[in-house]
C-alpha cells in the first residue's frame, strides 16, 4: 500500500497549561468528518503549552491518555511535543504512538531555540519509525529544520515522510516556509511542517511534496488538512530525479568530498569560533539627552 492519508492539525491552545482535553476533542471530531485518516499530527507543545513548569517524566498520565486515544480511533498520533523531565535535565519530547496504543517512539529536540529556549537540553538520538507496509517516516521538531544535517540524516536512514511539529509565532515563520520546500526537495521526501495557532504560533503550517511543490498551505485560524500521499512518488522520484533532472541523495551518496568540518571537535571552525556567546540580542546604550 503506498497511498496514506495523514491530518495535521491547526489550533488555538493555551500557552501555559493543559490542552489536553480539547485535543481529545479535535482527534473525535476529526475522525468522525475524516473516517479514512490514519495518522494525526500537531503541533509542538501544543499538550501542556510552551512552559517547562508543567514538563512531566515519561510515561507519564498524559501519554497515556494519549495511547488510550489512539486505540480508540485505531490511527497513529503524534501529539506534538511536550516537555520532558528527566531528573534535573529537560527536554522537548515528541512521542509516536501506534494504532494500537503503544508508543513506538520518542525524539528529543536536537536543536533548542536558544538562546531564548534557555533551560532545554538536547537530545543526540534521531528517530525514524516504520508504518507496515507504507514506509518510513522521520521525526524532527522546529527548529531542527534550520540545520539541514538534521533532515539530511533522517533521509539517509530511508525516511521518506518528515513529520515535523512546530511552534512558531516569530516574523520567521516566512522563511520556515522556504525552508520546508527546500528540506523537502533536497531529501525528496514528504514534509509535515504542523505550525499552533493564537498563542502557541501564528499558523500557516505547511504540507510539500518531494518535489518542493506546496500541497497545501493553511492559514492563520484554525484548520484541520487531511491530506493523502502517495509513497510511491517518493520512490520515483529518488530513482529518476525531480522532473528527471536532480537526483541528490544519489548524489550525496557517490560525493567524492569529506567535508571537514564535521571532523573536528564539536563541528566548529576557526571563523565559526569568532562569532562570540550564543547569547539574546540587547539594546545598544543610548546617551540621554542633556537636560535644559
Amino acid at each position: 500500500m503506498s497511498y496514506f492519508t495523514i491530518a495535521g492539525v491547526q489550533m488555538h491552545a493555551l500557552h501555559h497549561g493543559d490542552n489536553t482535553e480539547a485535543m481529545r476533542h479535535r482527534v473525535d471530531a476529526l475522525m468522525t468528518r475524516f473516517p479514512q485518516v490514519q495518522m494525526v499530527l500537531f503541533s509542538e507543545l501544543m499538550p501542556m503549552g510552551a512552559s517547562p513548569h508543567y514538563a512531566q517524566p515519561l510515561p507519564s498520565d498524559t501519554e497515556a491518555m494519549f495511547c488510550q486515544l489512539a486505540l480508540q480511533h485505531r490511527i497513529w498520533l503524534i501529539p506534538g511535543s511536550m516537555f520532558e523531565r528527566v531528573g534535573e535535565k529537560i527536554y522537548n519530547t515528541s512521542v509516536v504512538i501506534n494504532p494500537l496504543g503503544q508508543v513506538v517512539a520518542r525524539y528529543r529536540k536536537m536543536f533548542p531555540f536558544r538562546p531564548f529556549e534557555a533551560g532545554v537540553e538536547s537530545g543526540s538520538e534521531f528517530v525514524v519509525f516504520d508504518v507496515p507496509n507504507v514506509g518510513r517516516f522521520g521525526i524532527s521538531i522546529c527548529y531542527d529544520m534550520w540545520f539541514p544535517e538534521t533532515t539530511r540524516t533522517l533521509a539517509s536512514m530511508g525516511a521518506e515522510v518528515i513529520l515535523h511539529p512546530t511552534m512558531t509565532d516569530t516574523v520567521d515563520r516566512d522563511i520556515e516556509l522556504s525552508i520546508a520546500r527546500t528540506n523537502a526537495a533536497v531529501n525528496q521526501c514528504y514534509f509535515f511542517d504542523i505550525n499552533g495557532a493564537g498563542a502557541l504560533g501564528n499558523g500557516r503550517s505547511i504540507v510539500v511534496g518531494p518535489s518542493g511543490d506546496v500541497i497545501h498551505q493553511a492559514g492563520t485560524g484554525e484548520q484541520v488538512m487531511p491530506i493523502e500521499i502517495d509513497l510511491n512518488r517518493v520512490r520515483r522520484e529518488r530513482e529518476r530525479g525531480l522532473h528527471g533532472l536532480g537526483q541528490p541523495l544519489k548524489s550525496f551518496r557517490d560525493r567524492q568530498v569529506n567535508f571537514s568540518l564535521y571532523a573536528n571537535e564539536g563541528g566548529s571552525s576557526p571563523f565559526l569560533d569568532t562569532l562570540g556567546p550564543l547569547v539574546k540580542p540587547i539594546r545598544a546604550d543610548i546617551e540621554t539627552p542633556p537636560e535644559h
